[in-house]
Parts: structure tokens; C-alpha cells; sequence
């Protein structure tokens, strides 16, 4: 899918699974640092955590990684 001005969106799948990954570090109180979808690789990536220590990707199928940094 893409904007007007041409720019490609986040897929459906992608969309929910962020939805649901934003809500539920909103529900737990944890800060959220960044939200960004890279439409070059087609992924959404979060900074989230007191330390900004959690790192999470979100690829176009809605399947999510993340990572706890120490």
C-alpha cells in the first residue's frame, strides 16, 4: 500500500501488532522513546523502557523480535 505523495505504509498485519505492542507497554507504564517505520525494510522498530532498553521490530508478516539490552 502506499500514501498519495507515494510513500509505502505499514501492512495491516503490522498496524495490529503495533497497536497491541504500544498499548500494552502504555498499560505496564513502560515510556516509549521511538516509533518509526523504515520504508526501506518495510519494519516498524520501538525504543521503549526506563532505560530505553528494549528494542522491538515489527516485520510486514505482524511477527514481532525483541531485545532487553542490559
Amino acid at each position: 500500500m502506499k500514501t498519495k505523495s507515494g510513500g509505502k505504509l505499514p501492512t495491516q498485519e503490522q498496524m495490529i501488532t503495533a497497536i497491541r505492542t504500544l498499548q500494552s507497554l502504555s498499560n505496564f507504564y513502560r515510556p516509549i522513546y521511538l516509533f518509526r517505520y523504515d520504508e526501506r525494510t518495510e519494519q516498524i522498530f520501538i525504543i521503549a523502557g526506563e532505560a530505553e532498553n528494549v528494542e522491538i521490530t515489527i516485520y510486514a508478516d505482524g511477527t514481532k523480535e525483541h531485545h532487553i539490552n542490559d
